[in-house]
């Protein structure tokens, strides 16, 4: 294609639209007759079993799919991406967090510079603190050892490193290596957030993370400004170079704030935020709970995703056969939303993560060359681990609309438990619904199975499922740091086929952008109203008279003093 030509302007994204008409025509509940399809809608890497059948797709569907690939220069993108190319065009940056859980031998680069040997050096930092730091080397103000962690960040700064945190919580060899230790997140600048994560802890024995690149985000410097106090007001002006470490490149700004310069550690334009929980975002904090070879194995486990990605076959390969069925539900059949589903709960920060990886990086409405879409791209994601999201909304997704669901399961429960004289183990009986719902969706129940069952006739409509509803099973053999690691991988890849599909660039979000500049506005007029009794002025008479009616009361903490959390 031509760097300005849209993909919905081939003929292979024209076929696919021709085809939809025949899939309409069709129902799960016959496609899963055909013994040879469902087996052909199959893929495996490494013990991680994939299986698409339950897709409203046929093997034409996938030739067709595989075709728009070709078309989208699909190969070609994911080897700029590798090769360091300035894939996100419109910040001019190369997009590496491959780099970031690349071998120490591998040689990938960014504006002519192998950049491997960088990633590892601050690898080998965080490495070498974490052990002082568990080994209780590393002692705070009073010279007690610190055992609680707070890391301060934002959007992809936080997401990610909680999505990991939660899921390494209930894993034997992390849950043993973290004993004794508690590490929080501080995101939200609601001060609520502020007092939840350090309800209970001791400024003696703890240690704050603060994690901004630029160390000027609005809401992670004001939270890591009050968490500065919170240990000021309670061990002196002194304490902060023991107790607060930063993830920044601005080592003036960090200096500034009072953060010994030699406990900051880098990050890099390339990494993107959402992208980032293999950087020294995630993996700071992630060494200190819970040490760095457990971190390492999450990290050695996103690598093994990303050699598969880069060098499988499409037809084998799971993050491109997960994005052209995205791709095909999205924009072909029309379903603007993904239900992710882990049958597991220690996945519970998955679909969060999830949802920022997505939808900030495919909420596009131009083309990577700024041209208008006349399609739709990425998915409203959301989810809840099974069995929680049934007695939720699997009520829409059975008989409402028509939601793709991704159900992901585990073969061997990180905590196992039997009570003798049960029928199955709680796992078994978490994993019979894992294996059921799709099933349900997929096939649905008719009227005259119903009828069947002798149902009262005025209930025939109410409980008649119609089916016909698409999903697809990701099992995993287990979920340990490099299983943890592999599907972090997979969902980032994913969505990147998407991205390269739709021609649009996933790897900027300006999106954000204008919310921030209003926000900037509005906080200048409250403080001229709170501080020198200024009327609000220069907006909209819906925003004013909302900013009155705010005003109107007076603050619980007024701004003559300081005032922190009480709990």
């Amino acid at each position: 294609m031509a760097s300005s030509a849209l993909i919905c302007d081939t003929e292979q994204w024209k076929g696919l639209q021709a085809h939809v008409g025949a899939i309409q025509k069709t129902h799960l509940r016959d496609l899963m007759d055909d013994a040879e399809r469902c087996k052909a809608m199959t893929a495996e890497y490494e013990g991680i079993f994939l299986d698409y059948s339950r897709q409203r797709a046929t093997g034409e569907t996938m030739e067709k799919l595989f075709k728009l690939a070709e078309a989208a220069k699909l190969k070609e993108k994911i080897e700029k991406l590798y090769r360091g190319d300035k894939i996100n065009s419109t910040e001019n940056r190369s997009v590496l967090h491959v780099a970031l859980r690349a071998p120490r031998d591998e040689v990938i680069k960014s504006d002519g510079v192998n950049v491997v040997p960088e990633v590892w050096g601050v690898k080998d930092k965080i490495k070498q603190f974490s052990e002082t730091f568990r080994s209780g080397s590393w002692v705070g103000a009073t010279g007690k050892s610190l055992t609680n962690v707070v890391s301060v960040g934002i959007g992809g700064s936080f997401l990610g490193p909680l999505f990991v945190h939660a899921a390494l919580q209930t894993d034997p060899e992390a849950a043993e290596s973290a004993k004794g230790r508690q590490l929080r997140f501080l995101a939200n600048v609601d001060p609520v957030d502020v007092a939840r994560s350090i309800k209970d802890l001791d400024p003696e024995t703890t240690l704050v993370v603060v994690v901004s690149k630029t160390f000027t985000t609005a809401e992670t410097m004001l939270n890591a400004r009050t968490l500065k106090e919170w240990i000021v007001s309670s061990l002196g002006p002194d304490a902060v170079a023991k107790h607060m470490i930063a993830v920044s490149t601005n080592l003036e700004l960090v200096d500034k704030f009072g953060i010994d310069p030699k406990n900051a550690f880098a990050f890099w334009d390339w990494v993107g935020g959402r992208y980032s929980v293999c950087s020294a975002v995630g993996v700071l904090p992630l060494s200190l709970q819970y040490g760095f070879p457990i971190v390492q194995k999450f990290l050695e486990g996103a690598a093994s995703i990303d050699k598969h990605f880069r060098s499988s076959p499409f037809e084998k390969n799971l993050p491109v056969l997960l994005g052209l069925l995205s791709v095909w539900n999205v924009s072909f059949l029309g379903y603007p939303a993904r239900a992710i589903l882990p049958y597991s709960q220690a996945l519970e920060k998955l679909a969060p993560h999830i949802q920022q990886l997505s939808m900030e990086s495919n909420g596009k409405g131009v083309s990577i060359d700024g041209v208008q879409l006349p399609f739709e791209t990425g998915e409203i994601d959301f989810g809840e681990p099974g069995t929680n999201g049934q007695h939720s909304f699997y009520q829409l997704i059975h008989q409402g609309r028509v939601i793709p669901c991704d159900f992901i399961g585990v073969v061997k429960s990180q905590q196992p438990v039997y009570l003798k004289g049960e029928i199955v183990s709680n796992h078994d009986e978490l994993m019979s619904n894992f294996f059921a719902q799709p099933d349900a969706l997929a096939y649905g129940k008719t009227p005259e199975q119903l009828h069947g069952e002798k149902v009262p006739e005025h209930l025939i409509p109410h409980k008649t499922f119609q089916g016909n509803r698409p999903s697809l099973s990701l099992l995993l053999p287990s979920l340990s740091a490099y299983e943890i690691g592999q599907l972090l991988a997979i969902y980032e890849h994913r969505i990147a086929v998407q991205g390269f599909l739709w021609g649009i660039n996933s790897f900027d979000q300006w999106g954000v952008e204008l919310g921030k500049s209003l926000a900037s506005q509005v906080r200048k007029s409250l403080h001229a109203s709170r501080v020198e009794g200024k009327p609000v002025q220069g907006f909209n008479s819906s925003t004013a008279s909302l900013l009155t009616r705010y005003l109107a009361v007076e603050p619980s903490t007024p701004y003559s003093t300081t005032t922190l959390p009480k709990v």
